[in-house]
């Protein structure tokens, strides 16, 4: 009976430790030291060409990814980190030319600005640029690919902002 009041205690000890050290690492990857709150700025669309819905596309993917995947609060003002930033480039350029020198494969470019201040720890904080792109078949019109591209392109940049800031890669 003493030995299984013993391995019960251990698991409920284990338990806790597990519980509590989930706050500072995440299973995600994430580590978040005593980060409680997370602010993120609206990104700005300043591109030379500007489609209307990136920016609001690029903003909701940035905070869902911290809601859903820390347990950081969302907050407009005075977080501990904070990001603020810009959309800098979006283009379409050919990568790929067949030999009657007709382009086969375009690329859609996003850049994004980002700048992340984190107020715990300046040693994480960083003031960079972020870039993804997908290539897609010539022989597709770009209205028609666009947004599933853009979804795409969006996603790769999130995931590596994400990395960046929190997961410390």
């Amino acid at each position: 009976m003493k030995k299984n009041l013993k391995i019960y205690l251990s698991l409920v000890l284990l338990s806790c430790i597990i519980t509590v050290s989930c706050r500072i690492y995440s299973f995600t990857g994430a580590s978040y030291g005593a980060a409680k709150t997370v602010s993120i700025d609206h990104f700005q669309n300043i591109a030379p060409i500007v489609i209307p819905t990136l920016s609001n596309t690029f903003n909701e993917a940035l905070r869902e990814k911290f809601v859903k995947q820390t347990p950081l609060m969302l907050v407009t003002k005075d977080a501990d980190l904070a990001f603020e930033g810009e959309i800098r480039d979006y283009s379409v350029n050919s990568i790929a030319v067949t030999a009657d020198e007709i382009a086969s494969q375009n690329r859609l470019l996003i850049k994004v600005h980002v700048k992340f201040t984190n107020t715990l720890d300046d040693k994480w904080s960083f003031d960079r640029d972020f870039s993804a792109y997908e290539d897609f078949d010539s022989s597709q019109s770009l209205n028609s690919v666009q947004d599933d591209l853009i979804k795409t392109i969006v996603d790769k940049l999130i995931e590596d902002i994400f990395n960046t800031s929190v997961a410390n890669w």
